[in-house]
């Protein structure tokens, strides 16, 4: 698959395969053209412990996205365009200034609309002294030959499994064809970690943390309020796949945004205590032995940093006042 600049020429990089001429100036379905825009770059806690552990992920936030869900809490930077455009060699700069400032890896989220700019930052901050995992942090929703061409790019994939159902994600993220996808390139990643030699984490801490993942998968599942059944069907999914070969974070932090509210129904209330234990009961009894969840009372919002261009920009033009 071709991960050049050229991608961009009539770009088939996601599974919309929308043909957008982004060289041109002209964006794809996921918003973005060929520049390159970069929302936020900095330590993130609140990732499941081995991506974060206690001294943070070093996050670099894309703008854009190839999914339209309309529970996003990102929306600033997935629909609204936030985001400042910076050269390759400045996106590598940052995965550096991440690493001096002591993250456990340089984490990526939502990036591979931009897949030949991250090979080449990648590959720059490499030869420049990056020596931190990589961790793709994704909506799962990407092309299998996409995830094999990256395969000696990424280290870790922090990946989400949405849904089962078609029609769900046809509602919910104008994509039918998201469960045969995520579920492609799921089988993709774990052909990739098994070639790489399995799961890698560093020992775990004495304070009881565990270590820092070196290379895996770590498949995430935000339970939705009244589909609690479609939760049951992903994790069936998951297990039949991958077995324990992948850690399994399930997430309780659905909030409803002010379009779910708007609709109405079950998408206009967070997921009940009965939906969640449910979900978390079904993994238990499948036989996942690395599993994260979380508290009852978690809100998306505890999660989601403030979008304000936080080091993007070389610390010299930011003390210039570069952000407005």
């Amino acid at each position: 698959m071709d991960l050049t600049p050229a991608a961009y020429d009539h770009c088939e990089l996601c599974p919309r395969r929308c043909g957008a001429r982004r060289t041109e100036g002209r964006p794809g379905v996921c918003g973005a053209t060929a520049t390159l825009r970069i929302a936020r770059s900095a330590l993130h806690f609140w990732e499941e412990p081995p991506i974060s552990g206690e001294r943070g992920s070093g996050t670099i936030f894309f703008s854009g996205c190839p999914l339209r869900c309309v529970f996003c809490q990102n929306h600033e930077i997935s629909q609204e365009g936030f985001g400042l455009e910076v050269t390759t060699g400045r996106l590598a700069q940052m995965m550096l200034e991440l690493q001096a400032q002591g993250a456990l890896n340089i984490n990526l989220v939502t990036p591979l609309h931009f897949a030949p700019h991250v090979v080449e930052a990648v590959g720059q901050a490499r030869e420049m002294g990056l020596t931190l995992p990589i961790v793709c942090n994704t909506s799962g929703y990407e092309r299998p030959e996409l995830v094999a061409a990256l395969s000696d790019v990424v280290d870790v994939w922090l990946t989400d499994y949405k849904y089962a159902s078609p029609s769900l994600a046809r509602e919910l993220s104008s994509a039918p064809d998201y469960p045969e996808v995520a579920h492609a390139s799921l089988a993709e990643m774990l052909a990739s970690l098994r070639a790489h030699g399995g799961r890698l984490a560093d020992p775990d801490g004495p304070d009881g943390l565990p270590g820092r993942m070196l290379c895996g998968i770590v498949v995430r599942h935000l339970v939705l309020p009244g589909h609690a059944d479609d939760s049951l069907r992903v994790l069936d999914d998951v297990w039949d796949l991958c077995g324990n070969d992948v850690d399994l974070s399930v997430m309780n932090q659905y909030t409803p945004n002010e379009e779910c509210r708007a609709r109405g129904g079950n998408l206009a209330r967070g997921v009940t205590d009965e939906e969640y234990d449910l979900v978390l009961d079904h993994a238990d009894d499948l036989g996942f032995d690395r599993m994260w969840w979380q508290q009852g009372g978690t809100v998306s919002e505890s999660f989601v940093p403030a979008f304000d261009a936080t080091g993007v920009l070389a610390p010299a033009d930011e003390a210039a006042g570069g952000v407005h």
